[in-house]
């Protein structure tokens, strides 16, 4: 029965992805029907296989290792107050950001991420049909993150058709930051954040491609990747040292007025209408949690979840989601797939104002299409937490 549902679940995605296609005729079903294949196996790889488990088990050691350096330097700081239990979650959750964020610098200056990302990106694009510049994008949106990333497109913002535009950010609300990913695995399962990572990637290609198909010539398709060189090493490691700062306290206030937020909500809609704001939009969200492969008993439960975090962001939704205590382990592990991405209406403004930030024009064009930036991302996440039922 649950092989069936997931069946049913991924025609659907395909079907939503095609009505809104922009041009079904240059739909490149070939391309699609490899990366599906390829989203399959690497589910069947890293969720049933001893390899998948050596792939993610070293996975979450590495950033077991990196958090532990962390809350050296934040216990150095805030010495008893980081072990308070009722701040754990600011210092043991967001403030290792900050040390995260400072090695992506290190490996930004030295260049060996562009250059990982680069040939990682090119390799993609021999898979995907699609340009170098959209491949390079998607692989540097899941190391970068949303808005930084369009810095090092910045030369070819402004020469972009509107199209290709959309594919890049696009892949950016699909994908995560690196430098968050280690806060994702002490709130969810290490397991479905990797798989999300992975399946992600090539999800957002898919419904790219049914989307907003289209050819990229000869001559569109050059790959010219902004390095900047011109910054001291310190200099640079000081800028990345506060930006991951700044992302920490960002993230910190939204989580306090999100949370406050759909709480009064909440208290108000129980009040007036005898159930919460969050049960009312589990009911909406249900039949897509179904289709997922959740059983019927939990797709209510799934489905407040799941719309939680497309109104405020994941955090939010992960955090109401390990305080669940009616849902199977193979539900919270689709359900926690399904978070692992930047698809919330908040990730329109935060993307929109990256690019506007560096071309206005387009930053326009971007908060147009704004709307079908989140329903083709939302789509890969259901297409992603789909796949990964099959193997959960």
């Amino acid at each position: 029965m649950n092989y069936l549902l997931a069946v049913v679940g991924l025609f659907v995605v395909f079907l939503l992805a095609y009505v809104a296609s922009n041009s079904k005729k240059q739909i490149r079903y070939w391309s699609i029907f490899i990366m599906v294949i390829l989203q399959f196996l690497l589910a069947f790889i890293l969720i049933n296989t001893e390899i998948g488990e050596f792939i993610i088990g070293g996975f979450a050691a590495i950033f077991t290792i990196l958090i532990a350096f962390a809350m050296e330097g934040i216990g150095f700081v805030f010495g008893g107050l980081a072990k308070g239990q009722q701040i754990a979650f600011f210092f043991s959750v967001l403030m290792p950001i900050v040390f995260i964020s400072a090695l992506i610098g290190i490996l930004q200056y030295t260049k060996i991420l562009p250059f990982v990302i680069k040939y990682i990106g090119l390799v993609l694009s021999k898979v995907n049909g699609m340009g170098k510049l959209e491949s390079y994008n998607a692989v540097a949106s899941a190391i970068l993150g949303q808005s930084e990333v369009f810095i090092s497109v910045k030369k070819q913002i402004g020469f972009l058709p509107e199209h290709r535009l959309y594919t890049l950010c696009a892949s950016a609300m699909s994908t995560v930051s690196m430098s968050i990913v280690g806060a994702y695995m002490k709130m969810i399962e290490p397991k479905c954040v990797v798989v999300a990572l992975v399946l992600n990637l090539f999800g957002g290609f898919i419904i790219s491609s049914i989307i907003n198909p289209y050819e990229v010539t000869v001559e569109e398709d050059s790959l010219e990747v902004e390095v900047e060189t011109k910054q001291s090493f310190f200099e640079m490691l000081g800028e990345y040292i506060m930006d991951g700062f700044r992302v920490a306290v960002i993230v910190g206030a939204m989580l306090i007025g999100f949370v406050a937020l759909i709480g009064m909500v909440n208290g108000i809609f129980a009040a007036v209408f005898g159930v919460t704001f969050q049960q009312m939009l589990g009911y909406v969200f249900a039949p897509i949690a179904f289709v997922m492969g959740i059983p019927m008993h939990e797709t209510v439960g799934a489905g407040s979840i799941m719309a939680t975090k497309l109104v405020a962001n994941e955090f939010v939704a992960m955090l109401d989601l390990g305080k669940s205590t009616g849902l199977s382990p193979r539900t919270i592990s689709i359900v926690s797939v399904f978070l692992v991405s930047f698809a919330n209406f908040s990730s329109v403004g935060i993307i929109a104002g990256a690019v506007k930030a560096l071309h206005e024009k387009q930053g326009d064009i971007v908060a147009r299409f704004g709307l079908k930036l989140i329903y083709g991302a939302s789509l890969v996440s259901i297409l992603s937490a789909t796949v990964s039922g099959f193997f959960f």
